[in-house]
């Protein structure tokens, strides 16, 4: 089966959120956004938190791992219907049991880091729209906690983590994260507020009554917040801690917030707004 034009537009966005890992990653994407991304300490391991963030959408998305896909995440693979898979390498083992789905596509390359000053390139009415890659990596040099309470050790890893996606998911961008993995999304929304809200919604009711996956994860948002209700939304969900470019004119109202409920905040200076 032939790749279509959107089937490689969401594969080359896979692409992308792959290769921002070092560590054994899955990403899953629909329509250009990650429904679920993760790490884990084996390749299987990322697959399966990252299908669990979002097992309903996950059907029919692109997936892309950053290692060589296994007989046994073949085997796991199988039994869900996907569009495409996207990987450096496939074992031979693996092969024979994608043979077996005659739509599924597998694509092999290897996971080569564009250069910097790499372009990317719209087409617009009458023309072209130019800019330079977003290939600013944020690290822990660039934080800047401005809230009462320092974030724990955990709670860092987890918003690098969730700042890493939320890069690639479409503005205005709320991602919620836990233990290296996404819990809830909400991407391409009017308002900020409201992605905060779909965020949470995702992350609670794929979870389940029983788990409330919001409670006890951490927030990043893609831009500032320009009022302080995403802050006391993701309070209500239990969200401990939040990383944010900063830079809104209510700043001091939307950390004042983050205080008022005993969480963590801190600032990158740097703003994704994928579009």
């Amino acid at each position: 089966k032939e790749l279509s034009y959107n089937n490689i537009h969401d594969a080359d966005a896979a692409l992308q959120l792959v290769m921002e890992f070092n560590n054994p990653a899955a990403v899953i994407i629909k329509h250009t956004n990650p429904c679920g991304a993760a790490t884990g300490k084996t390749i299987e391991e990322a697959y399966d938190k990252a299908l669990a963030s979002d097992s309903v959408s996950a059907f029919g998305g692109i997936l892309a791992f950053n290692q060589t896909v296994t007989p046994e995440l073949a085997e796991k693979l199988s039994s869900m219907f996907v569009e495409a898979i996207i990987a450096p390498d496939v074992a031979p083992e693996a092969k024979k049991l994608f043979a077996k789905k005659k739509n599924l596509r597998v694509l092999t390359l290897p996971l080569i880091q564009p250069e910097q000053g790499s372009k990317a390139i719209k087409s617009i009415q009458g023309g072209l729209l130019v800019q330079d890659l977003d290939l600013r990596a944020t690290t822990n040099q660039d934080l800047q906690v401005v809230s009462k309470r320092q974030p724990s050790a955990q709670e860092l890893l987890d918003l690098l983590f969730a700042f890493k996606v939320c890069k690639h998911v479409k503005s205005n961008a709320i991602v919620l994260a836990s233990n290296n993995a996404t819990v809830g999304v909400g991407a391409g929304q009017m308002s900020r507020v409201d992605s905060v809200k779909i965020a949470v919604e995702k992350a609670n009711t794929l979870g389940g009554q029983d788990n409330l996956r919001a409670n006890g994860s951490v927030l990043a948002s893609d831009a500032f917040f320009p009022f302080a209700d995403g802050i006391e939304n993701a309070a209500k969900a239990g969200v401990t801690a939040i990383i944010q470019p900063g830079g809104s004119i209510r700043d001091d109202e939307v950390i004042k917030a983050a205080d008022d409920h005993g969480m963590a905040m801190v600032l990158t200076g740097i703003r994704h707004f994928r579009h």
